[in-house]
C-alpha cells in the first residue's frame, strides 16, 4: 500500500510527530463484523412487528419508540471501558402534511466516535442506515410492518460496523445514525444534515445503505443471484447548482467528478485493496427510477454522500404488508418484508464492504486543497498544483489520470512530498486527480482540479 518512496526511517519519523495513537487495520474490523450478530439483530428489528414513523412510540415491545430504545441500547452496548462513543437521540417535530398525518416527535439515534488525530477529528465519516417502515399504506402506522430488508438491513449493517469499531477510533470521526421517517419523504436525514450543514461541519463522506440484505434475486430466482455485488449509487451534477457551478462543471468536463462520484470511485478501490467478497457495481446516477433514499438528502446539503442497494430487489419483500396471495398458478405468493428474506452472510460482507471504506475514509489524510491544472500557456505536458495538506503523518501525494471516456482512475504517479508535479501527459486528452497519502498507506479521496494560471 505504501509507495516505494517512501522509506521507513521517513515513516518513523513522521509517526513520531503526530499525536494520534495508531489506526485500526481494515481487515481487523471487517473480521470482527458477525454474521450471528447480524442475524440476531435483522430478527430482532423485525419482531418489534411495524417500525412506521408515526406507529406507537410508547409500547416497550411494539412499534417506532421500542426500536428506537432497543437501538440506542444497543450502541450503548458497544462502548468500551474508555467511554469514547457517545450515544443520543437526535429529536424534533416536522410540521404535519404530506406523508405526516399528525403532529409527532421523529427520532434519529446518533451514535458518534471521536476521531484521534487533531488535525483530522473536524473532518466526520458517516455510515447511515434508517431504521423505520412501511407497509402496504404508507399512511397505515398499525399494520404489520417488519422491515427487514427495508431498511433493517442497512440498519444492522451500521450496527455491525459500531460493534467493530467502537474499541479501535480512527484518526477522523466516524458518525453512525439511523435514521427515521425515510418512508416519509427522507424526514430525518433532511434534518439532520440540514443541521449539519448550518453547524457547518466537515462531513467528507456519507455511506447509506438501504435495502442490503436480499442478493438472491425476485422470487428467490438463483440464476439471478448477485451474492458477491452490490450496487453503489452517486450523483454527478448536484441538484440545483448556481449558474456559476454550471459553468465551472461545464468548462471542466466535470458532469461526472462530484465529490460523491469521488466517493463510489474510492469505495471501489477500498474494495480491491482489502480483497472484500462483494465488490461494488458502480451505477452512476443519483438513485433508481421512482426511489430515493437518504444519501440523496445529504447532497442536498452539499454533502458527499452514495448509496449501497442490492443488484435485483424483490419488489414483493419492499413496502407490503405481510400476507400470502395466488400466483399465476394458484400457488400462494409470499408478500412482505420477512426476515427469511434477508441472507445474513451477504448482509454480513456488505458491511465489511462498509467497514473497509469507513477505516481508509476516517484514516486517510483530506483530499488536498486548491488542486488545480495550470494553464499560463500551450503545452504537451501538465503541471498541477496544490496546497499542502495539515496532518502530520502525510508522506506524499499521487496524481492519477485517466481517460475522459474512462469510469475509473486509471493511471498514477507517486511525486513525493511536494506541492507541484509536471505530468507527461497532455491535459487536453485526460482527467486528472490528486490524492495524499500517509505513512500507513491510506490514500485521501481524490481532489479534481480546477482550471488556473498560476
Amino acid at each position: 500500500m505504501i509507495p516505494p518512496t517512501l522509506t521507513a526511517a521517513t515513516c518513523a519519523l513522521l509517526l513520531a510527530s503526530a499525536s494520534a495513537a495508531a489506526p485500526p487495520a481494515p481487515k481487523d474490523v471487517m473480521a470482527a463484523i458477525s454474521q450471528d450478530y447480524v442475524r440476531t439483530a435483522v430478527d430482532t428489528l423485525a419482531a418489534f412487528g411495524t417500525r412506521h414513523s408515526l406507529s406507537d412510540a410508547t409500547s416497550p415491545t411494539r412499534g417506532i419508540g421500542a426500536a428506537r430504545n432497543w437501538l440506542k441500547g444497543q450502541f450503548e452496548s458497544f462502548n468500551p471501558p474508555s467511554g469514547t462513543l457517545t450515544v443520543h437521540f437526535e429529536e424534533f417535530q416536522p410540521p404535519v402534511g404530506g406523508r405526516i398525518a399528525k403532529p409527532v416527535t421523529f427520532v434519529n439515534v446518533v451514535a458518534v466516535l471521536p476521531g484521534t488525530m487533531p488535525e483530522s477529528a473536524h473532518r466526520r465519516i458517516y455510515v447511515v442506515g434508517h431504521y423505520d417502515s412501511m407497509p402496504s399504506d404508507v399512511m397505515d402506522p398499525d399494520s404489520d410492518a417488519p422491515g427487514a430488508n427495508d431498511d433493517g438491513s442497512g440498519t444492522v449493517a451500521v450496527l455491525a460496523i459500531a460493534r467493530a469499531l467502537a474499541a479501535t477510533p480512527c484518526e477522523a470521526t466516524v458518525v453512525f445514525l439511523c435514521t427515521a421517517g425515510e418512508e416519509q419523504g427522507l424526514i430525518g436525514a433532511k434534518y439532520h444534515a440540514e443541521q449539519a450543514a448550518a453547524r457547518k461541519e466537515s462531513i467528507t463522506a456519507v455511506l447509506s445503505n438501504d435495502i442490503v440484505g436480499d442478493p438472491w434475486g425476485p422470487g428467490g430466482d438463483k440464476s439471478r443471484a448477485t451474492p458477491y455485488a452490490i450496487r453503489l449509487f452517486s450523483e454527478g451534477i448536484p441538484r440545483n447548482p448556481s449558474a456559476a457551478q454550471l459553468q465551472t462543471i461545464r468548462a471542466l468536463a466535470a458532469e461526472s467528478d462530484s465529490p460523491s462520484r469521488q466517493l463510489a470511485r474510492y469505495v471501489a478501490e477500498v474494495a480491491a485493496i482489502e480483497d472484500t467478497v462483494v465488490r461494488p457495481m458502480l451505477v452512476f446516477r443519483l438513485d433508481r427510477f421512482l426511489r430515493g433514499g437518504d444519501h440523496s438528502a445529504f447532497n442536498e446539503a452539499g454533502f458527499a454522500a452514495v448509496r449501497f442497494t442490492e443488484v435485483d430487489e424483490d419488489y414483493r419483500h419492499q413496502h407490503q404488508t405481510p400476507r400470502l396471495e395466488p400466483g399465476p398458478d394458484g400457488t400462494p405468493v409470499q408478500y412482505g418484508d420477512l426476515p427469511e428474506h434477508v441472507d445474513a452472510e451477504y448482509l454480513a460482507n456488505v458491511a465489511r464492504l462498509n467497514a473497509a471504506a469507513l477505516v481508509h475514509l476516517a484514516n486517510a489524510p483530506a483530499a488536498p486543497a486548491a488542486a488545480r491544472i495550470i494553464t499560463a500557456k500551450l503545452e504537451y505536458t501538465t503541471t498541477l498544483r496544490w496546497s499542502a495538506n495539515r496532518e502530520p503523518d502525510v508522506a506524499g501525494y499521487e496524481v492519477v489520470w485517466r481517460q475522459t471516456t474512462d469510469a475509473v482512475w486509471t493511471g498514477v504517479k507517486d511525486v513525493g512530498n511536494v506541492t507541484e508535479a509536471t505530468i507527461d501527459q497532455n491535459k487536453d486528452n485526460v482527467f486528472f486527480g490528486i490524492r495524499a497519502y500517509d505513512c500507513h498507506g491510506y490514500r485521501s479521496l481524490v481532489a479534481f482540479p480546477a482550471a488556473a494560471r498560476d
